[in-house]
């Protein structure tokens, strides 16, 4: 049961390492400090794992493996310690830096000096103080009890578990009321609960630790401490691991969403863009000739490629979009758009659906006169939501979803015969 919650958590924060990698490289410091917590973290608990052990112990130190794993969440605590210092020292009015910062930023400058002095006397406690342990138990304070080395050894590292988590329920906690989104509120105060329960774990083990060294205990007594003290670190590290994720959950469903509108918006894109690819950015993708591959790959090279996110290629097919449409309206006559109006009246379209058929008629009546008319005056065109992106997009993906549906216009019922509207009103 402990290996599988431990496997847990290490997944949990490996995810967040594998999502944060991109930043890592290209970003600040700060995104960096992040990282290495969780990769430094995730490692930590991969060592508290029965093979982790056993493969640490196979180098022949004995109990190699806790050696490794407190080292591992020392690095991982002080550069999250880093993270949080950086992040709150930023965001906050450089004229009015927060007191709980400022306190932060001097524990932070003080933890990494201390990191250094910390992981150096645990090593040489650990490699030349300590005993040989008693092997007729599983855990390390138990294996060592009563020894003052013990002492030393694990209370370095639970003074610097708990002061700095300490710092970042601070922080964690005070930044919940300025969360501009609520899944972020709820993964701050996650984080916050999970660092005092994280602290409230120091203060139990260090008691432990000194009643230990002073007198011994019985093996009942032991493993209610371990049981108990092991559940308040199973919980601290899960609510870090899923606080952590929380914030994130929101961004992958903007990804979502955004992708969503770039897979509806695209037809309509590719197609205005091959008709004018001269007002485009990028050119539609055309590789592999008439192949069967043509399309799904074509299309994936355009859904995916250019633009740095996908946040960004939405932006500019919108733009695009409405370039190409203002370029159709410049050689498109005056009378298109009651025309267009008629065709949405004739499929039986009514209301805010009408205008919607109606402009997607347009356009593809516009397509015709493209390239039968030179460019003139632009030619009226009362349809579109606006400029604001976030009522254009619907729109577009609205006026795709007909345009796709009516397909092609043909010359002739755009222009070719006397019973065509709009041949009537331009002749």
């Amino acid at each position: 049961m402990s290996d599988a919650l431990a496997y847990v958590i290490a997944g949990l924060l490996l995810v967040q390492a594998v999502l944060r990698a991109k930043s890592a490289l290209r970003g600040r410091v700060r995104e960096r400090s992040l990282w290495g917590a969780f990769a430094a973290l995730a490692a930590s608990w991969l060592a508290r794992t029965e093979p982790g052990r056993n493969l640490l112990n196979s180098f022949g130190v004995p109990d190699l493996a806790y050696l490794v794993k407190h080292v591992l969440a020392i690095l991982g605590i002080c550069v999250l310690l880093k993270y949080v210092t950086a992040v709150y020292r930023t965001a906050d009015d450089a004229a009015r830096v927060r007191r709980s910062v400022r306190i932060s930023a001097i524990v932070h400058r003080v933890a990494t000096r201390a990191s250094l002095v910390t992981v150096g006397v645990m090593a040489a406690v650990f490699l030349i103080g300590l005993d040989d342990p008693d092997t007729s138990t599983v855990f390390f304070l138990a294996r060592h009890a009563g020894e003052p080395e013990l002492a030393v050894y694990m209370g370095l590292f639970y003074l610097y578990t708990a002061a700095a988590a300490a710092v970042c329920a601070v922080q964690w906690g005070g930044a919940v009321s300025q969360a501009p989104m609520r899944s972020l509120k709820i993964g701050l105060r996650m984080m916050s609960v999970s660092m005092v329960l994280a602290v409230l774990y120091a203060v139990l083990r260090i008691g432990y630790l000194i009643l230990i060294t002073v007198h011994p205990v019985s093996d009942s007594f032991a493993i209610k401490q371990e049981a108990v003290t092991d559940t308040i670190l199973y919980a601290t590290f899960l609510l870090y691991g899923l606080g952590a994720i929380a914030p994130a959950s929101h961004a992958a469903g903007v990804r979502y969403r955004t992708l969503r509108s770039l897979r509806d918006l695209h037809p309509l894109w590719r197609d205005l863009a091959l008709t004018a690819p001269q007002v485009v950015r990028h050119r539609p993708s055309q590789l592999l000739g008439n192949t069967k591959l043509s399309a799904p790959v074509n299309r994936l090279r355009d859904l995916f490629g250019h633009d740095d996110s996908p946040t960004r290629r939405l932006g500019r097919y919108v733009t695009e979009i409405r370039d190409v449409i203002y370029e159709l309206r410049r050689h498109a006559p005056e009378g298109l758009v009651d025309w267009a109006r008629r065709q949405a009246e004739l499929d039986g379209a009514q209301g805010s659906d009408a205008d919607i058929t109606a402009e997607a008629y347009w356009i593809r009546g516009a397509k015709i006169e493209l390239a039968e008319r030179e460019a003139g005056l632009p030619a009226p065109f009362p349809f579109g939501a606006g400029d604001d992106l976030a009522e254009e997009i619907p729109h577009l993906r609205a006026v795709a979803a007909v345009y796709g549906r009516i397909g092609p216009v043909s010359a002739s019922e755009n222009r070719g015969g006397p019973s065509s509207p709009i041949a009537a009103m331009t002749t």
